[in-house]
């Protein structure tokens, strides 16, 4: 006979439990991958990655994986940044119409190796999701491109 009480684990609330279509996260994990774009739910290893996937959204980070910051409070790796892909604007469209996205974030690293700080290439991306998309609004998270007000490239 054991004198010790058995105790289950404590139930946790619904509202702390994160249910999610595990194929569906799959199907945007690849669609993502083929497509060779970054997010920030990918990124920045967002906990709502599966929620947010799961329902066919997400936060594109343009201008590639690599930050040239290396800020405490932020998850996005930094280190040696790669070359602009001139493609990832046209990949980001094609990616918003598959999704049938409605409505799409850009934002990107920080590309202080770069003479217009990135700034360009936001201005390539929104041109070619508004050329396929163009009923789908877009929200634009830019980096704080260093204060300068131009960063046109010289």
């Amino acid at each position: 006979m054991s004198t010790k009480s058995e105790t289950s684990a404590p139930v946790k609330p619904n509202w702390l439990k994160v249910t999610y279509d595990q194929k569906k996260v799959d199907q945007m994990n690849d669609l993502l991958s083929g497509l060779k774009l970054n997010t920030v739910c990918a990124e920045a290893n967002c906990p709502n990655l599966g929620e947010c996937f799961g329902s066919g959204s997400a936060s594109f980070i343009i201008l590639g994986p690599n930050c040239t910051r290396a800020c405490r409070f932020c998850d996005v790796p930094h280190g040696h940044p790669h070359e602009v892909d001139l493609l990832e604007p046209l990949r980001v469209a094609e990616a918003t119409k598959k999704l049938g996205l409605s409505h799409v974030v850009v934002t990107s690293v920080d590309r202080d190796d770069l003479p217009d700080l990135g700034a360009d290439q936001f201005v390539k991306t929104i041109n070619a999701i508004k050329e396929l998309n163009p009923n789908t609004t877009i929200e634009v998270l830019t980096p704080d491109f260093q204060g300068h007000e131009d960063c046109s490239i010289k």
